[in-house]
């Protein structure tokens, strides 16, 4: 540890107290998970509605239609139709208050007075907030209220049906004609969105919030932000400006600043190494890397058009083939894969150079190999895919190879456990190389924070494979979140930070000393807001009231790295000109330079506008949340993937010189097509539906009739003209791969 043994201390205790509160209000998570009842039947007949089957079942048959991906559950999911959980809230409880009206005064609820309406809402508030779970774990329900089930029943059945007079609405819903043909199927389908909605609205057992800490918002029933919710809110943001002080206090006072960065060498000491032969093979990962991308910016363009017209692509009927559900499947997916591809690309060119240029024995062949590994998972994941949501894949058979339901993680079981044996292989590949440089002398800190994040990366994304298929939606959503969040958010974060510090320092451009402190403190900041900051993600599928301290708490610390990446990106833009041989990799550098930008600006501003409870507990599942995920996901490691890619395909191929004209293009359409769509549409909608989901409810902000208003589908009209610079300029770092990869310099 040297002279860094303070920071390997801090990140040692930073670890040990996150990861601990992490498993241990896990177990709180499996512990007080929302119930599935064994039955839910009429108090006054005992007829049974449904039971635990039969929600499993329902669970199921949501997966098999995409899941997250048409429309979403807990506000977790697609932006495009409801959320079926307040959808379904708000229609059984104007079913419910219509036939109660009927009964009570003659007239709908509509035509009630003022004060008969107060009646019949105080009435509907005591019925639904009241639990009536027993020892047994059955539950009872009025009479009235299996009505109203049987009711609205029949409208999620039409459709996800065919019935005809849900035409319009299945195509404001970018919904296919029989969505989930089998009959049977739908009648389970309804008894898993009933369970979703009796969630939230039942109180949890010995509090006065529901399972979902009163989300989604709906006045009738008096579901609004908690005290906790607020108060929680408030601390976070005290955390955060704390935390902002303290970072700019400890850059002030305790940082030294008179080490000089050492003079730079008069030609790249990278360039010193022979290539070996399984860096020689990485241009065909180059290549998978930008075609993927390319694969997920036409996708992603599709997507974003049946927002406009539900069914057809320019008047061409796409959703008879390619509905929006799979679309955006592979949208997502393939985003996933690229950008872990354009990272696995980076690791296996830098590991024979921390190997002192050499190849362990057979690299080459695991470095073909495990390409070809990556073909099989693409192409069978996809395939799967495609043949759940078409309803060609037999139902029992679409959990494991099909469509798991769930946002990045869709694809079939097999075909996820085989990408995590694929990134277990990477591990193995880059540990013959690391251990070998562990052998040999000098400060081998920064090595061996580089190798503990490739070890992390290799390892957690399996903990997605630790739920199955009728796991509780509550569990399924935390270790979900591990992936989506603590995979890719924070593990991912700090093997890029590793990796870019090794590369500089290996330039010479900053001291190994630089590298390793600045390294060390970015991965103690990163993790102790990204590990339990996990939690932010569930605040409203099912938590305690801890998990939303802890996660507000946390995620709010995640912001304060990013206030200073503004100086990072200063200082990757200063090394341009520190010799001259970096204008080889000048447009690297500058995809560096607009990750700190996204990362403050995506990561940071829009992160912290959906993070804290009260903020989340209107925001999640509107547009705004869309907002975050565009300006991270692709801003930050979008950027970063094609950053690393340009770079090691510079030094794979020598004498290979970048088009001025077309990456000075690609790189400006992608970061203003990004701008744009963000600034054009996202986020002008998500603030629509934000002002609608606390003025009505979150029913409204995501229904059909608000978001088919003619001002909201002409903002995602002016979105094609962000969506087509972005394309043009992803279409042009793609061309530029492709030239470099086939080039025979």
């Amino acid at each position: 540890m040297g002279n860094y043994k303070k920071l390997w201390y801090w990140l040692f205790g930073i670890l040990l107290v996150t990861f601990t509160i992490l498993g241990y209000l896990g177990v709180d998570v499996y512990r007080n998970a929302p119930p599935i009842p064994a039955q839910v039947k009429v108090a006054s007949t005992g007829e049974v509605l449904m039971t635990s089957e039969d929600i499993y079942q329902g669970q199921s048959a949501w997966q098999g239609t995409g899941g997250m991906q048409n429309g979403s559950i807990f506000g977790h999911g697609a932006y495009q139709a409801p959320d079926w959980t307040a959808d379904w809230l708000h229609r059984e409880l104007i079913a419910w208050m219509n036939i109660t009206s009927q009964e009570r005064f003659g007239v709908s609820y509509e035509q009630a007075t003022e004060e008969q309406k107060a009646i019949l809402e105080a009435a509907a508030k005591k019925e639904y907030r009241t639990n009536t779970i027993d020892e047994n774990n059955v539950v009872t329900i009025s009479e009235t209220r299996a009505k109203a089930i049987k009711e609205i029943a029949e409208y999620y059945k039409g459709v996800y049906g065919d019935d005809p007079q849900y035409d319009s609405t299945r195509e404001s819903f970018a919904m296919k004609t029989n969505t989930l043909a089998d009959p049977a199927r739908r009648d389970k389908l309804v008894n898993f969105f009933f369970w979703s909605s009796w969630v939230a609205s039942a109180n949890r057992p010995g509090s006065d919030v529901t399972y979902t800490n009163n989300w989604p918002h709906e006045p009738i029933i008096d579901n609004v932000p908690s005290t906790e919710n607020i108060m929680w809110s408030i601390i976070s943001i005290v955390v955060l400006i704390a935390g902002i002080g303290l970072l700019v206090w400890g850059w002030a006072f305790l940082t030294k600043h008179d080490e000089e960065d050492p003079q730079a060498p008069h030609i790249d000491p990278i360039t010193t190494f022979k290539l070996t032969p399984s860096q020689k093979a990485l241009g065909k990962y180059a290549f998978l890397t930008v075609a993927l991308f390319a694969f997920q910016m036409f996708m992603g363009g599709a997507v974003a058009h049946y927002t406009v017209e539900g069914h057809t692509f320019y008047g061409i009927e796409l959703s008879k083939w390619f509905p929006y559900s799979l679309l955006r499947t592979w949208h997502l997916q393939s985003a996933i894969l690229w950008i872990a591809a354009g990272f696995l690309t980076a690791g296996l060119f830098l590991a024979p150079v921390v190997n002192g240029g050499k190849d362990p024995k057979y690299q080459r062949l695991g470095v073909n190999v495990l390409f070809i590994a990556l073909l099989v998972v693409t192409v069978g994941s996809f395939v799967g895919n495609y043949l759940a949501i078409a309803g060609q894949m037999p139902a029992e058979y679409n959990f494991m190879l099909g469509h798991q339901g769930y946002e990045y993680l869709d694809l079939g079981r097999v075909w996820q456990f085989a990408l995590f044996l694929g990134i277990a292989f990477w591990l193995f590949l880059m540990a013959r190389c690391l251990v070998g440089a562990f052998k040999q002398g000098g400060d081998k800190n920064l090595l061996a924070l580089f190798t503990a994040s490739v070890v992390a990366i290799g390892l957690f994304y399996g903990s997605g494979l630790f739920y199955g298929e009728h796991s509780n939606i509550a569990v399924m959503e935390y270790w979900r979140w591990w992936v989506v969040h603590l995979w890719v958010e924070g593990f991912f974060e700090v093997f890029a930070t590793a990796a870019l510090a090794f590369i500089f320092s290996s330039m010479g451009l900053v001291s190994l000393r630089t590298a390793t402190a600045a390294s060390l403190v970015s991965a103690c900041l990163f993790m102790l807001g990204g590990v339990p900051g996990t939690f932010h993600h569930l605040y409203f599928t099912g938590a305690t009231t801890p998990i939303v301290a802890v996660g507000a708490s946390f995620s709010a610390l995640e912001v304060v790295p990013l206030v200073v990446l503004g100086y990072e990106a200063y200082e990757h833009w200063s090394l341009r000109t520190r010799a001259p041989w970096m204008a080889n990799v000048r447009w690297p550098l500058f995809f560096f330079i607009a990750v700190a930008f996204w990362n403050m600006l995506g990561a940071g501003v829009f992160g912290f506008m959906i993070n804290t409870p009260v903020s989340l507990f209107y925001l999640q599942g509107l547009n705004t949340t869309a907002v975050h995920a565009h300006t991270a996901l692709f801003g930050v490691y979008g950027f970063l993937a094609l950053g690393f890619v340009l770079l090691v395909l510079r030094y794979i191929r020598p004498n290979l010189v970048f088009s001025e004209k077309l990456m000075r293009f690609s790189f400006w359409a992608l970061n203003i097509g990004l701008l744009g769509m963000i600034s054009l549409s996202l986020f002008p909608i998500g603030l629509f539906q934000f002002h609608e989901s606390v003025s009505v409810g979150m029913w409204s902000a995501r229904g059909e009739a608000f978001l088919q208003q003619d001002f909201l589908e002409n903002l995602r009209w002016i979105r094609t003209l962000p969506d087509v610079c972005f394309l043009l300029g992803g279409l042009g770092v793609s061309l530029q791969v492709v030239k470099g990869v086939f080039s025979r310099s």
